[in-house]
């Protein structure tokens, strides 16, 4: 006789575990699986007929044409990350602030090298906060990492933005608030995307780079506030001058953690990320980093630094500033035809970057929930609603009102019916005086 059998009971998942939310992400990729003629504007991933498939082809023949070179190749290396390529590293990003090492007061040791920058914003993160916490972020912001922090149980407050991005005088002024609430001890750290960011394509402006960090030096009282600096589009800007980091305005590396990435820039395949840490921090990073994985992909790290030292590096990306910026122009282009003569409706020019954040009348629901969304995935075209990247205000309110565009993946041709297809939607909800 055969036994019954009873359905097992659940599991015991930690605090952690079920603090993480689902990433939206799972949702929208399955729309878009769903449907093959679906125009993906919700992707944030880079093109993929720009992908330096033969410069890395050539670099790993280079690599495994020695067999010393390719044998270190597929051994460990360090938790800290290979020490010809953080030197290389070191002196890219002095090229790019334009300012020696000595001058912007880090060094080789004060450089991690990630798997993905990803990995970095985890472990800030994971060494800095507590359940209760503070984390600072512009509203909207990268939802990726806000989900993170929800994770973590992090408190995340949001302070507004406008076209020169994160309105620092706001912080200042959530800041003394705090201060005087008794709250401050809490605050670990202000997050910020300073380049182009996601989801609304804009830069901090420069000027508010320096007061920004004057203000953690002011409100560290009992303890040192940090600025997480969030760079990974900085080398894909298409038109302007584009200012220097705020990690520049940090001499002493005590206050920002900079993050740059070869993922936007280069290959995401390679899943390599870069972060200049302050002192103190980087000892905790690396113990839990050693947890994690013992040092990221020697393999990765080889071929990134082989492409930094032939130009292949520099010539890609100069290729990407070419072909995004044609993307970018055909998709403000595109929504100029098409909503431009739409009251009530605007959205970002930025200078770089994947992204456009396009802003409908307060009264129209662009969420997942609503009907705009739905009638996009009908008409076979996809967006990330703009909700997602915001944190509720005192009110405890989101806006849904919002959307973030990508013009990274999506192939140029199909920009133009995309948009087409989005804005018919839009149209029609303005015609209805946008009733669900």
């Amino acid at each position: 006789m055969e036994s019954s059998r009873t359905q097992p009971p659940g599991l015991a998942l930690s605090a952690k575990a079920q603090r993480t939310p689902e990433s939206p992400i799972s949702e929208l990729m399955a729309a878009a699986i769903a449907n093959p003629a679906m125009v993906n504007l919700a992707a944030g991933f880079v093109d993929d007929r720009t992908l330096p498939v033969d410069e890395c082809a050539a670099i790993a023949r280079r690599i495994f044409s020695d067999p010393g070179r390719g044998q270190a190749a597929l051994q460990y290396d360090t938790t800290l990350g290979l020490r010809p390529l953080r030197q290389q590293l070191l002196s890219h990003l002095e090229r790019l602030e334009g300012r020696s090492s000595a001058e912007l007061g880090f060094g080789i040791e004060d450089i991690l090298v990630t798997t993905g920058s990803q990995q970095a914003l985890y472990l800030v993160g994971d060494v800095l906060v507590d359940p209760g916490d503070i984390v600072i972020a512009a509203n909207p912001s990268y939802f990726v990492f806000t989900g993170t922090l929800q994770s973590l149980g992090a408190r995340v407050l949001g302070v507004p933005a406008d076209d020169q991005g994160l309105d620092v005088d706001a912080v200042g002024w959530l800041l003394e608030r705090l201060a005087a609430e008794g709250r401050l001890p809490r605050v670990r750290f202000i997050y910020i995307t300073s380049y182009c960011d996601n989801p609304t394509g804009l830069t901090l402006g420069a000027d508010r780079r320096r007061r920004l960090v004057e203000l953690v030096r002011r409100y560290s009282r009992d303890h040192r506030i940090l600025i997480l600096e969030d760079a990974a589009y900085r080398e894909l800007r298409y038109d302007g001058e584009s200012p220097p980091s705020i990690k520049s305005f940090d001499r002493g590396n005590e206050h920002v953690i900079l993050s740059q990435t070869f993922s936007k820039p280069f290959a995401p395949g390679l899943k390599l990320g870069y972060t200049v840490m302050p002192r103190g921090l980087m000892g905790p990073v690396l113990r839990q980093k050693g947890n994690h994985d013992f040092g990221s992909a020697n393999l990765c790290q080889q071929i990134a630094l082989e492409a930094m030292r032939d130009g292949s590096y520099d010539r890609h990306v100069a290729l990407l500033r070419v072909e995004y910026r044609r993307k970018r122009d055909a998709m403000l282009a595109a929504l100029d035809r098409h909503l431009g003569h739409c009251p009530g409706i605007h959205w970002t020019r930025p200078h770089g970057g994947m992204y456009i954040w396009l802003t409908l009348p307060e009264w129209l629901d662009t969420s997942r929930r609503g009907t705009i969304f739905s009638a996009c995935v009908e008409r076979g075209v996809l967006y990330v609603p703009g909700d997602l990247s915001f944190h509720p205000d005192d009110s405890g309110q989101i806006p849904r009102n919002h959307v973030r565009l990508s013009f990274g993946q999506v192939a140029l041709e199909q920009i133009e019916p995309g948009i087409q297809r989005l804005a018919a939607v839009v149209r029609e909800q303005v015609a209805r005086g946008g009733a669900a």
